[in-house]
């Protein structure tokens, strides 16, 4: 691995960082993205200021085609190689910038240039990239977590048309999202691997029920999705009927290598360092009383820069052209443990301050972040593959042990 930027390499974080100075709207400078709802919520949000700050940032970055910079230009995406991605993603996180299009952009887009027909692509491909439309994922059930295989979501040809009954869980952002993408069972005789489909539905579309689930953190971000004879048409099936388990497992690809871990907890470290030295921060912190508490906050610091390599070996391979395995569980069980570690840190820096709620209270320390940090960072470590199927990955495919 080549720590350092080749010339064309600066020159382009040169441009990214620019960008940013110039085009960033003020709502999303210094402020974590769960501090204002994130992007994609901006976008149907009935402030105003926030419905401009969404189009004006979504505008500024499709003029150089970052909104998708993986995406082929014939797509309109800017085509970026897998390090120029590395560092776009590298610099918009080291900022707060909020990426645009989210699950459409990160997830469907690419696995339809793969996997769509000539008229999905058309129809949906443009549409995602002009925020036009946000998508929601449907793939757990309720009985269908870590084994997702397992499904029962069913769908039945009629006509020209499925028609589907079944529930989905946990799936974020359905309650701002346009469109949904879900794993249905089309075959219940087969094999539970083989007999899955991967369906586009119209959120709109009558029978489909989105109710909230309110986390630990009392914030709402997923929700349970209910499915009663949904007709979706025969056409919104992507790729091979009945083989839509291998369709979703490439979009998980596109999920898991990225390098927003790392520099989330950078930021975190940081941030509470820079608080720590102020008037307030000095008051309330326990900091400068306890050198158990800085050597535990220097580990954290030298862990997120574990996290970095990890992910930068990731991308190394990928600019390489090889395809990374166990190398992106290793690198996702590590970043959802960390942060929990982090946010575990940052509760005992602030002591009984800690046990504030309320980010407006005078007492809370930094708005509670790291309060709500702790609770919210719970279901990191089951959230996109549990750190159980993680450590089974890594010990079959990275370490070769036996399965059993």
């Amino acid at each position: 691995m080549d720590w350092n930027d080749t010339n064309e390499q600066a020159t382009f974080r040169g441009e990214v960082r620019t960008l940013i100075e110039e085009k960033l709207p003020t709502r999303y400078r210094g402020g974590a993205e769960e501090e204002y709802g994130g992007w994609q919520s901006d976008r149907k949000s009935d402030d105003d200021d926030a419905r401009e700050a969404a189009i004006d940032w979504a505008d500024a970055l499709a003029t150089r085609g970052w909104v998708a910079p993986h995406w082929p230009k014939e797509y309109g995406g800017a085509g970026l190689t897998p390090m120029e991605q590395f560092i776009f993603k590298q610099e918009m996180t080291g900022s707060n910038a909020p990426a645009v299009g989210g699950m459409g952009v990160q997830m469907l887009g690419p696995t339809l240039i793969v996997h769509g027909s000539d008229e999905q692509k058309a129809e949906h491909l443009p549409r995602i990239l002009s925020g036009e439309v946000a998508w929601c994922q449907g793939y757990s059930e309720p009985g269908s977590g870590s084994d997702l295989a397992s499904l029962q979501t069913r769908a039945v040809r009629d006509g020209d048309e499925y028609v589907i009954n079944g529930q989905k869980i946990w799936t974020s952002g359905a309650h701002t999202a346009d469109w949904l993408f879900a794993l249905v069972r089309t075959d219940p005789e087969a094999p539970k691997h083989r007999g899955i489909s991967f369906m586009l539905m119209n959120r709109q579309t009558p029978g489909i029920t989105v109710r909230p689930l309110i986390n630990m953190a009392d914030r709402h971000g997923f929700n349970e999705t209910f499915f009663e004879d949904v007709r979706v048409p025969a056409s919104n099936v992507v790729g091979e009927l009945n083989r839509g388990w291998y369709v979703g497992a490439s979009l998980l690809d596109f999920e898991r290598s990225n390098i927003q871990g790392a520099m989330e907890a950078r930021r975190t470290i940081s941030d509470l360092i820079e608080y720590a030295t102020t008037e307030e921060g000095q008051e309330k912190s326990r900091l400068a009383e306890s050198d158990a508490l800085r050597h535990e906050l220097a580990e954290g610091f030298i862990e997120s820069e574990v996290q970095y390599n990890f992910s930068f070996r990731i991308i190394s391979m990928q600019n390489s052209g090889m395809i990374p395995n166990y190398e992106a569980s290793t690198a996702k069980m590590f970043a959802s443990e960390l942060r929990q570690r982090l946010a575990r840190t940052g509760t005992k820096v602030f002591g009984l301050n800690s046990n504030v709620w309320d980010t407006e209270s005078p007492r809370a320390a930094m708005n509670a972040r790291h309060t709500r940090g702790y609770v919210s960072s719970v279901s990191g470590t089951i959230a996109g593959g549990s750190s159980e199927i993680q450590r089974n990955v890594i010990a079959t495919r990275g370490l070769g042990l036996p399965r059993g």
